[in-house]
């Protein structure tokens, strides 16, 4: 028995879309409300505040009582609302 046919009518898969937009519409939720994050780091550096801006390689995040940082997206491991 064979599990490929090749007279069979289904399409060839298509690869998935490089982005789905999901990541650009969360960003800008948390832009329009000015949600407090925790930002962590691949290198396990934990900052805090909340995102002012972002584009596609990088986003502003906005601290109290510290400098301001603009952090490049691959050097984030994951960001979560406070």
């Amino acid at each position: 028995m064979s599990f490929s046919d090749s007279s069979s009518p289904h399409k060839p898969k298509l690869p998935p879309p490089e982005s789905t937009n999901q990541e650009a519409a969360h960003l800008k939720a948390l832009v329009e409300k000015k949600r407090p994050v925790s930002i962590k780091l691949v290198d396990g550096e934990v900052v805090n505040g909340w995102i002012e801006y972002y584009d596609r390689n990088m986003l502003r995040l906005t601290r109290e009582g510290a400098p301001n940082l603009f952090i490049y997206k691959d050097q984030i491991a994951y960001v979560a609302e406070r």
